[in-house]
């Protein structure tokens, strides 16, 4: 993500359990969509129960571009705070990870509607993986930043040079980047006439 994770307590006492909960539940909606852009988490008491109970409300916020959000709110009527609000937590990520998958499934299918255009095709020329980063040159020779974030079905450790990919391209901090990169020609191979991707300007 790419703004840090953003969790509150509201009327609820913060716990290392819960916290750690949250933080390894909110890792792996990343897994569904992986450029998520920032994720909140409220966990509330909002007030207190007639019988004695204490009820709990889960709130998880999500920003996926362009310009999408991904609201989900769970209750419990009322219970423990070691019992019930770990399965309230639990099931609110796990209605967040539906509609994230939904959504990037329904963003996947619209981009197979149009046809693939020229300029979206490049090759890998560095690869970095330690530091899980790369660059790809573009047919117009440019060397384009990418994260092994933006690697489709977490395909980052098959790239090798002169792997041949599809991508998007979209404004970074630090300039131009590519995202949604996805593996075309078979990993290691180098392009060739017969390929779908051809070797881009200053290529040897």
């Amino acid at each position: 993500m790419k703004v840090p994770l953003e969790i509150t307590f509201r009327g609820v006492e913060k716990s290392d359990f819960l916290e750690e909960l949250i933080r390894q539940k909110a890792a792996a909606l990343e897994k569904v969509c992986d450029h998520v852009i920032s994720c909140r988490v409220a966990v509330e008491a909002p007030q207190q129960h007639q019988r004695g109970g204490r009820p709990f409300r889960v709130r998880i916020t999500l920003n996926v571009p362009p310009g999408h959000e991904v609201a989900v709110r769970r209750e419990a009527s009322e219970g423990s705070i070691h019992d019930e609000l770990p399965a309230v937590i639990r099931n609110a990520f796990d209605a967040a990870r539906r509609k994230l998958k939904r959504l990037t499934e329904k963003k996947r299918g619209e981009v197979k509607t149009h046809p693939v255009h020229e300029e979206s095709m490049a090759i890998v020329v560095r690869l970095f993986r330690e530091d899980g980063y790369g660059f790809l040159k573009t047919l117009d020779g440019r060397d384009l930043y990418f994260h092994q974030n933006s690697v489709l079905q977490n395909d980052f450790d098959r790239l090798e040079i002169g792997t041949g990919v599809r991508y998007e391209e979209e404004e970074g901090e630090d300039g131009p980047q590519a995202s949604t990169v996805q593996i075309i020609d078979k990993p290691g191979a180098r392009v060739s006439a017969q390929s779908p991707v051809s070797p881009p300007l200053g290529w040897e």
